[in-house]
């Protein structure tokens, strides 16, 4: 699995900017994944930009305005620009819709990720990436999700403060009305979280009203929070279920379970903390020692470390 998260997608802009000319007049992107790259390379290069729709209507975002018609005399040569170019389905769909107007404009086709093999589909690309490749930005909104394992808190909807982590009233109004984070519009394979059994109702309930599609929910089997606490084998928990065959990810909130599960299953653990996918867990730790990802994470780096090694 190759994964690239946002910060990746800047970073591979910046350090590939110069094989693009500056001589283009117009930058657009392809709805929706291609917009964000378009986004960036558009306030680097300090030019114009629209969506494909847009630009083949005549509108244009202008000075912070959106929705402006444009003198079609004043843009000569565009870059058309999309995230990825995998089977080149969607560059040629885009060809296609060009055709009509393409003779007005000096069109260049332009893609950040392509697989080994489709590079000739695009004059520009920045980076080779081979299947099977997964984006932040699509993520969370990809069919093999159903192959998949998810965290609740912190994930589908935000933690509870320790003042509503009180395993009474104001616990049961939390799981019932928690504001939600990433709800995926596909389903989820399982629902893998540490909170009790007994209050399987009232997580049902939150999942039906915000629209979470799931096949399983694996909840904690114990009589209240005290024994949970005393366990403390939250990543335990949950790498039991996500090391049962036909996983392919587990989507976690806390950093320090995502490297404990990871280093259980020996599988990919996608951590929502920082948006980064978890493959080894102690080429992680040292790579956060070390101060590659976010200086803040060295401690918690160290202890996690230490723990693995004290058992």
């Amino acid at each position: 699995m190759y994964y690239r998260n946002i910060s990746d997608l800047n970073q591979i802009i910046l350090k590939s900017l110069s094989i693009l000319p500056r001589d283009f007049d117009l930058i657009v992107g392809i709805p929706r994944s291609g917009m964000l790259p378009a986004n960036l390379l558009a306030l680097y290069l300090n030019k114009p930009y629209t969506d494909l729709s847009s630009f083949i209507n005549g509108h244009i975002y202008k000075a912070g305005a959106r929705g402006q018609f444009y003198n079609i005399k004043d843009f000569k040569k565009i870059l058309i620009v999309d995230d990825s170019v995998a089977s080149g389905s969607a560059i040629k769909k885009c060809k296609e819709s060009l055709k009509d107007i393409g003779d007005n404009f000096t069109l260049s086709f332009c893609a950040i990720y392509v697989i080994p093999g489709k590079e000739n589909l695009v004059d520009y690309h920045f980076e080779v990436v081979p299947l099977p490749r997964y984006f932040q930005w699509n993520v969370l909104n990809h069919y093999f999700l159903e192959k998949s394992c998810f965290d609740i808190d912190g994930v589908l909807c935000v933690d509870p403060t320790e003042d509503l982590n009180d395993d009474g009233p104001k616990y049961i109004d939390f799981v019932l009305n928690a504001a939600p984070l990433f709800i995926p519009e596909v389903k989820i394979g399982t629902i893998v979280t540490s909170r009790l059994e007994k209050y399987r109702k009232e997580t049902e309930t939150w999942l039906a009203n915000n629209n979470v599609k799931y096949n399983d929910l694996v909840m904690l089997d114990l009589p209240n929070k005290e024994a949970r606490q005393k366990a403390n084998n939250h990543a335990a928990h949950k790498a039991k279920t996500y090391a049962s065959s036909g996983y392919v990810l587990f989507v976690e909130s806390s950093l320090s379970q995502a490297i404990e599960i990871n280093r259980i299953t020996k599988k990919p653990v996608l951590c929502t903390e920082n948006f980064e996918m978890i493959f080894n867990s102690e080429s992680v730790i040292y790579n956060l020692k070390s101060g590659k990802y976010f200086p803040y994470l060295r401690n918690l780096a160290l202890k996690v470390r230490n723990k693995i090694r004290n058992r």
